[in-house]
């Protein structure tokens, strides 16, 4: 077994100084100048990082209301995907309509551009394409208070999708 037993030895005066023309003669207001400096261009990179983030890359949104539970809850945070995102079916996506609702609104993608849905509202069924949706994730199929509305065939236009909230009776 190989042991590798080292001494301390001092440094002489001369190894101390730091090699010629690299000097640092800077006093304490000085000093404290250039730490400053270098914690703002720290502080400005992060802020200018983060705004890009945030703009095209994805976002932070808070759930407001119950109309996804059980699977969102109200105060729930959600991390969002911007970039080369199209939806799919099943997809929860985040909405904005000025005209509709001044906050965003959370709903789950039931179908898109070209898809037709059909909504028995007596059986409490959705069927995409005349196939019946297994919605595992909905808090109850009945929804007696639209029964009346005669909404129950619609074909989705290209470029839209179709949207409804977990929470049926309460979305």
């Amino acid at each position: 077994m190989n042991v590798f037993r080292g001494e301390l030895i001092p440094m002489s005066e001369e190894q101390k100084r730091p090699p010629e023309g690299r000097e640092e003669n800077l006093s304490g207001g000085d000093a404290f100048k250039v730490d400053l400096y270098f914690w703002l261009q720290a502080l400005v990179m992060a802020l200018v990082s983060l705004i890009l983030l945030f703009t095209f890359v994805g976002r932070v949104i808070g759930v407001q209301g119950s109309s996804m539970v059980p699977t969102l809850h109200d105060k729930d945070m959600l991390l969002l995907q911007s970039i080369g995102y199209e939806p799919k079916p099943g997809d929860i996506v985040v909405l904005t309509k000025e005209s509709f609702m001044p906050q965003p609104i959370v709903k789950r993608v039931i179908a898109v551009g070209g898809q037709t849905v059909d909504i028995d509202y007596a059986a409490g069924t959705v069927a995409v394409d005349g196939v019946a949706l297994e919605e595992d994730y909905i808090k109850e199929a009945r929804w007696d208070l639209y029964a009346d509305n005669g909404v129950n065939h619609i074909t989705v236009p290209e470029g839209h999708i179709y949207v409804m909230g977990d929470n049926r009776n309460g979305s």
